[in-house]
């Protein structure tokens, strides 16, 4: 074989060598990347502590505040009104508000007798508290507000107390 023929059949092997790792590196990147974190939501079923299931599937392609909350979290108790007072706001941008509760049903119901709101409660109970990690709260703890627009992405976090002039500001992100 000649040594131009030699050279060629080098680049070739090397040329589809590179395709190969190439292809390999995107598969074992792909293998690894996490769900996007609204992708752990919409399978979820959850009690709501009035009785029936919240179907987070049916929240799709809206905008969603999704606030973690405890009773035996006190700034997650002083919260609950100012969220209750931002649904309206939220809900004329075509959006919905839930509270997901990392607590027991009986305090949740006592709780929401003393507090009721308006907008809808799910029972994660303590398993809650890996949704939260899943959702970019590493520490885990309460209260945690996540909101997304209707795309399904994360628009904006916070780990502690929200105030309804907050919240209202966190609609110029949608």
């Amino acid at each position: 074989m000649s040594t131009p023929a030699r050279r060629r059949w080098i680049l070739a092997g090397a040329g589809v060598a590179a395709a190969a790792a190439g292809a390999g590196w995107q598969l074992w990147r792909q293998r690894l990347r996490p769900p996007a974190p609204a992708d752990v939501l919409w399978p979820l079923r959850l009690t709501r502590p009035e009785g029936g299931e919240l179907v987070m599937a049916t929240l799709q392609g809206r905008p969603l505040l999704l606030n973690f909350w405890a009773t035996w979290c006190p700034p997650c108790v002083k919260e609950m009104p100012e969220i209750d007072q931002f649904r309206p706001l939220l809900a004329a941008r075509g959006g919905e508000v839930v509270g997901l509760a990392i607590d027991g049903p009986t305090p949740v119901r006592e709780f929401l007798q003393r507090v009721p709101v308006r907008f809808p409660i799910g029972l994660a109970g303590f398993e809650g508290t890996e949704l939260v990690k899943q959702l970019g709260n590493a520490t885990g703890g309460l209260p945690f507000t996540v909101l997304f627009g209707a795309d399904g992405q994360v628009l904006q976090r916070k780990m502690g107390q929200t105030h309804l002039a907050e919240l209202r500001s966190w609609l110029d992100l949608l």
